[in-house]
């Protein structure tokens, strides 16, 4: 069926109080091309972001997620896979790339099927197998849909989402350090309880930042949206530099948090602050203001390019 081309955005998740629920989509993308092979066999090639270090056989996540699709849908597993990946969202940093390569795992898989077989598999079931791989939606749901989104589990199991559009006003920077951190030993930090007073805090704030992002963005409502008990301090020993960050961003009037797991940081810029991040960075942060991806992941095959 030839080849198909795969663009999927960074996202950043939790954004302060919405711990595993709210996600947002930005202007940095993977791009993948797979095709399926009469030879036996998986080729893969990487280009940037984990070039000469990740898996390059049936290990690597893109082709393992391309696998379990096929299985998912119930057809059977070609005979060779080729996948050549253009790598810009950097790894275990907190913005999202297994949840990008996860996504265009299974969104190539669904494109290089028959028409039926991919029709039968709507976009419902890629974002439940998608949330069932990472273990949570709160990344995947942003980038497959893009823009600003709320998920959540139902009773039954099912991921659930919602897209809301962020306000123009607000632009997301983000601070990615060299250092990496691996989201499970960040998540391994968290208690298993927490306070009352600790959940029922973050539930206020979560929802005074669906307002403050989407109707108004003013940067003491932001400030103020933005605070969390839930699990940015029970992290902080694990990236010491990301937490301090945070902090003097906020104690300058900058609405920041931890991207994710972290370490990135993610400041929300408004046209009133966006002069006071650059003078507490350092020289060893990226500093990137990004645009908000309202699109998510892209599929398109060679004609349409």
């Amino acid at each position: 069926m030839g080849s198909v081309l795969i663009r999927v955005p960074a996202t950043s998740a939790n954004l302060g109080p919405g711990f595993d629920a709210l996600g947002l989509a930005v202007g940095l993308h993977d791009e993948v091309e797979a095709e399926l092979t009469a030879g036996p066999g998986v080729e893969v090639t990487v280009r940037g972001e984990g070039a000469g270090e990740v898996d390059l056989g049936e290990g690597h996540l893109i082709v393992a997620t391309m696998r379990r699709t096929f299985d998912r849908m119930g057809v059977a597993q070609p005979a060779g896979i080729r996948v050549d990946c253009l790598n810009r969202i950097p790894h275990a940093r907190g913005l999202g790339s297994s949840s990008a390569a996860i996504c265009a795992g299974i969104l190539a898989a669904r494109a290089l099927t028959s028409p039926d077989a991919a029709a039968a598999f709507g976009d419902d079931k890629v974002f439940a197998l998608a949330t069932e791989m990472e273990g949570h939606p709160d990344n995947v749901a942003p980038c497959l849909a893009g823009g600003l989104t709320v998920a959540w589990m139902e009773q039954s199991g099912a991921p659930r989402m919602v897209k809301l559009t962020l306000d123009a006003r607000v632009r997301p920077v983000v601070l990615v350090p060299a250092t990496r951190l691996a989201t499970e030993k960040a998540r391994g930090l968290l208690p298993k309880d927490v306070p009352h007073k600790d959940a029922s805090f973050n539930a206020g704030r979560a929802a005074l930042l669906i307002a403050a992002l989407t109707q108004r963005p003013d940067r003491d409502l932001l400030m103020a949206a933005t605070e969390d008990r839930l699990h940015q301090h029970y992290r902080a020993p694990a990236m010491p530099r990301s937490a301090d960050l945070v902090q003097r961003l906020r104690a300058a009037g900058v609405p920041a948090v931890v991207s994710g797991a972290g370490p990135t940081v993610l400041a929300f810029s408004t046209p009133d602050s966006q002069d006071l991040i650059a003078p507490e960075v350092g020289n060893d942060w990226h500093i990137q203001q990004m645009d908000v991806d309202q699109v998510g992941a892209n599929v398109q095959f060679p004609e349409t390019r």
